[in-house]
């Protein structure tokens, strides 16, 4: 990645048990599967859209 791209790290801090189905395909989206997967992803306002979805599921570290 260039050096003026940001990275964005996502953790998945709250289970997917009970959550819609539509939620459950965004935290997949964003490539978390188990509970405090961390993932690095280049700032986008796609990915922002997504973590936004799923706010209440996961922490952002940026």
């Amino acid at each position: 990645m260039a050096n003026n791209e940001k990275i964005v790290r996502v953790r998945l801090v709250k289970g997917l048990r009970g959550v819609q189905s539509r939620h459950r395909l965004s935290v997949k989206a964003l490539g978390l599967n188990k509970l405090n997967d961390i993932r690095e992803l280049k700032d986008s306002p796609q990915v922002r859209g997504l973590i936004n979805t799923v706010y209440y599921l996961v922490r952002v570290e940026e």
